[in-house]
């Protein structure tokens, strides 16, 4: 709501020229609020958008035809809809919505049915206040549409114009999310419990469903891992829910649901989740599968118990978004030929470190599909199974049964592997059955939670792992994190002064050419549109094994292993910038203080 203010605001002193651009919010304002005492003809011509005389003309045509002449002109292609509904906007007072660039709020939007919008040729695309609704109208005479609007929503409206394209075009993605969403609803909901088809068959509560599934659908549509519902509340004790999205590794604000429709929206992905619906006081753990547009997407949620109420928060793994390909990663030859070279080994340990969410499974699971031959057994156990690969047992941690990484490492251990895969080594009895795998003939590979490679070694001796078996059983650590991309369609080339650099810990001799974020359209006034890997590939040399024998620290073990070709995150993230794969604002966010 407070964006949607601050954009009016803004608009309330703006000036504009004749055929003024659009803003980056998307909102225009009229030269003048004068009211609609002048014909449309008249304001085409007056912002420049066609001459005198075939104005005449188009009214002449339109009198022999019955057509109004503005309509003469969009036909006949000498004005097109966006000049025509600035027109329209410029000759009553109102603001000007370019839909391509505003923000949308989809809870405004879905407080209308996609059929009601079509039917007037308007749709709410934001809140203004807690009373009243942004309007964006193709034809903002039609005052019976307005009250209409105003009856079915129960709040106070304040019309906007946009081109009937742009609105026909939104009605069609509001369709599209809720028909996408539906179906797969639909069919994990088969065997679903009363209150699912209660929820359904409530008129009341219908708008709570189909915002629900917008926000599913519009989410994997941006991309996004990861939905925040998160209750906020006012000086008053009143609750909205804040929804936020995860696209490409930062959290952005996507939209507000009003606290009348909280409830209801917390309940609809309970139940979609298979959870209960009056537990409110501790966690619920659920999952849900859904098609949508054709692609199986996978859902996790997580319930929890704040001071202003229950978030949730909905992890969506969609499997066709992620690339397993090892060269596609973002490795470079050198360190894709070093970490190829240790997985491909008959026994040892590989490591991938980093925090979470910064790529280390999706590593593993690309060395895993290099390896997935049918004369080898893998069996993996992950917690949870984020993604399910052909031809590989993958097994699923479950403490509440008795089944954790140890009991089950265990276990696989007895099953006649040849590779194993360890989701997570978080505790000494996971690493020492793991890291006796290594010393039996099986290749193991594993995640930890490290800052560098070098530290993992360091890491798993105060785990209580003797030093001689660790230098025996690690052949291979990789570091790494994720970094966001820039967008191609809107990046500036900059120039870098070498002191700069330097200031932020690069090593740099001289000024560097790079690129820097812009924000467009395509992708949502970011700068940044996906991710690439920052990598740091150690590979464990008799001279580092030496060193972990004795006890060395792990900054004289990095030292060893830059001598002897490895590549800091930091500078693999300074050849990407000079790539002009991303930024260096982005590197030193990612790599902190490495």
């Amino acid at each position: 709501m407070s964006e949607a203010k601050g954009h009016l605001r803004a608009v309330a002193t703006a000036t504009a020229e004749p055929a003024p651009e659009t803003a980056s919010s998307g909102i225009t304002a009229p030269r003048s609020r004068g009211g609609s005492s002048r014909f449309l003809t008249d304001v085409l011509t007056d912002l420049g958008y066609v001459d005198g005389e075939r104005v005449e003309r188009a009214i002449e045509e339109g009198r022999a035809t019955g057509r109004p002449p503005e309509r003469v002109l969009l036909e006949a292609g000498i004005v097109n809809p966006d000049q025509l509904s600035r027109a329209i906007a410029e000759r009553y007072g109102l603001d000007h919505l370019d839909l391509a660039a505003f923000n949308i709020d989809m809870t405004a939007a879905n407080l209308l049915s996609a059929t009601a919008a079509r039917r007037y040729g308007a749709v709410p695309v934001a809140f203004i206040d807690e009373k009243t609704l942004l309007l964006a109208m193709s034809d903002p005479a039609n005052v019976l549409a307005v009250d209409d609007i105003a009856l079915l929503t129960r709040m106070e409206i304040k019309p906007a114009v946009a081109s009937s394209e742009d609105i026909h075009a939104l009605v069609a993605r509001m369709d599209r999310f809720e028909d996408a969403v539906q179906e797969a609803v639909d069919e994990s909901e088969e065997s679903a419990q009363l209150e699912v088809v209660d929820l359904r068959e409530s008129a009341d509560d219908a708008p709570v469903i189909k915002l629900v599934h917008s926000i599913i659908a519009q989410a994997a549509e941006r991309g996004a891992s990861d939905i925040h519902f998160e209750p906020t509340s006012d000086m008053k004790g009143r609750a909205d829910l804040r929804v936020r999205m995860r696209i490409d590794g930062v959290l952005t604000d996507a939209t507000t649901v009003p606290r009348r429709m909280a409830p209801g929206v917390i309940s609809r992905i309970k139940i979609m989740g298979d959870l209960d619906i009056s537990e409110r006081r501790i966690p619920q753990d659920g999952r849900v599968g859904l098609n949508i547009e054709g692609r199986h997407v996978d859902v996790r949620m997580v319930t929890l118990p704040s001071v202003d109420g229950e978030s949730v928060v909905m992890r969506i793994l969609d499997k066709q978004s992620v690339r397993f390909e090892l060269d596609k990663l973002g490795m470079q030859r050198a360190e894709l030929e070093r970490f190829r070279d240790a997985f491909t080994q008959p026994y040892g340990a590989v490591l991938a470190t980093g925090p979470t969410g910064s790529g280390k499974s999706t590593s593993l699971y690309g060395a895993l599909l290099h390896l997935n031959r049918p004369e080898k057994n893998i069996i993996t156990i992950e917690d949870p199974v984020e993604y399910q690969l052909d031809g590989i047992t993958q097994v699923q941690v479950n403490p509440k049964a008795g089944l954790t990484f140890a009991r089950g490492l265990r276990s696989m251990m007895r099953a006649d592997p040849d590779i194993l895969m360890v989701g997570e080594i978080r505790d000494r009895e996971t690493a020492q059955i793991a890291i006796e795998g290594a010393l039996t003939g099986h290749m193991v590979l594993s995640t930890l939670h490290t800052n560098d490679a070098p530290t993992a070694i360091t890491r798993l001796i105060e785990m209580g792992i003797e030093p001689f078996l660790v230098s025996s059983a690690i052949s291979c650590v990789v570091a790494q994190r994720l970094a966001r991309t820039l967008c191609s369609n809107c990046k500036k080339r900059i120039l870098i002064p070498a002191a700069v650099l330097r200031e932020h810990g690069f090593q740099a001799q001289s000024d560097m050419e790079a690129y820097e974020p812009v924000g467009c359209v395509r992708c949502g006034s970011m700068g940044y549109k996906g991710r690439i890997g920052l990598y740091e590939v150690m590979s464990v040399s008799e001279q580092i094994r030496t060193l972990v024998i004795e006890r060395a620290p792990a900054d004289t073990i990095a030292e060893v292993a830059v001598g002897e070709g490895m590549r800091r995150l930091r500078e693999d993230g300074l050849d990407k910038v000079k790539l002009g794969l991303t930024s260096i604002a982005e590197v030193a966010r990612v790599t902190g203080s490495i």
